[in-house]
């Protein structure tokens, strides 16, 4: 198999974790956000890929490649 690029999303937080349970504030901070409008650029892997899934209606995701 090739080798692929994994690439980069754009995570920019654009919800509170006030009130949501508790995993969903702490999958926030293992992504790198602990504020609305703080942004991360990381990699495209599976694990991030199921992190942003899980507080998909917190943060914004833009594909940088």
């Amino acid at each position: 198999m090739a080798e692929t690029s994994a690439g980069k999303v754009k995570v920019t937080q654009v919800g509170s974790p006030i009130g949501r349970k508790p995993g969903q504030k702490e999958t926030l901070t293992g992504l790198g956000l602990n504020r609305i409008r703080a942004t991360r650029e990381l990699e495209d892997t599976p694990s991030v890929r199921g992190m942003i899934r899980k507080v998909a209606h917190l943060v914004k995701v833009e594909e940088l490649g």
